[in-house]
């Protein structure tokens, strides 16, 4: 059983990530896997820094360039800071969010160049790339509704983009899938949140065969 795999979530806003991430750590931990669940931007202090500066809902203003940037060196410490020792510890990591939601978001939606946010990131982390990342499908439309009704999840600064925007990143996830076939997967988000689970524990059961 190969356990010592980094596995990212990816997908839209509102998709369901983080209660799915959670569900799946307290599977992986009840068989005896020795699992790390992080998240991005964030995760370690100085990342979580600097996620409270890209996600300010008030900081509009944000150059792509700029954002591109913070991401990126957010994503940098945490890889280094947290990441890499847990994997290189022998653990399991699976992360809300990595490489893939910059390369969707601003290099794709954003308009920079997907190879040109890539070279940014193969800097700030080498070229490191998930063994496996799971892509949450969910029309953009759905995700946003989903944030409205949750009153006590946090608004960020890319909730509040038009809803252009949040195509343009499903379209930019999509066109990755075609890029990284072997190694993103897509799972339906539209649909029961159990049922979603059962998807996710499924592709990483057969990964760790």
């Amino acid at each position: 059983m190969n356990c010592n795999l980094f596995i990212t979530f990816e997908g839209p806003e509102g998709a369901g990530k983080t209660t799915v991430i959670q569900k799946i750590a307290e599977r992986l931990a009840e068989e005896k896997i020795d699992v790390l669940a992080t998240r991005e931007p964030g995760g370690i202090e100085i990342a979580e820094k600097i996620r409270s500066v890209i996600l300010d809902p008030e900081h509009t203003a944000m150059d792509e360039h700029t954002e591109a940037l913070l991401y990126a060196a957010a994503r940098s410490q945490h890889y280094f800071e947290k990441v890499r020792p847990a994997l290189d510890a022998g653990k399991m990591v699976i992360c809300d969010r990595f490489i893939d939601s910059s390369l969707a978001y601003q290099g794709y939606a954003r308009g920079i160049g997907v190879d040109e946010v890539l070279s940014i990131n193969e800097f700030a982390i080498g070229k490191k790339l998930p063994d496996m990342t799971i892509l949450f499908d969910l029309a953009p439309e759905v995700g946003l509704a989903r944030i409205h009704a949750h009153g006590e999840r946090e608004v960020n600064r890319l909730d509040v983009e038009s809803l252009a925007f949040h195509n343009k990143v499903r379209e930019g996830y999509l066109q990755l899938v075609e890029r990284y076939p072997e190694r993103i997967h897509v799972v339906n988000a539209d649909q029961n949140i159990d049922h979603v689970v059962e998807d996710v524990w499924s592709l990483i059961y057969e990964a760790i065969q």
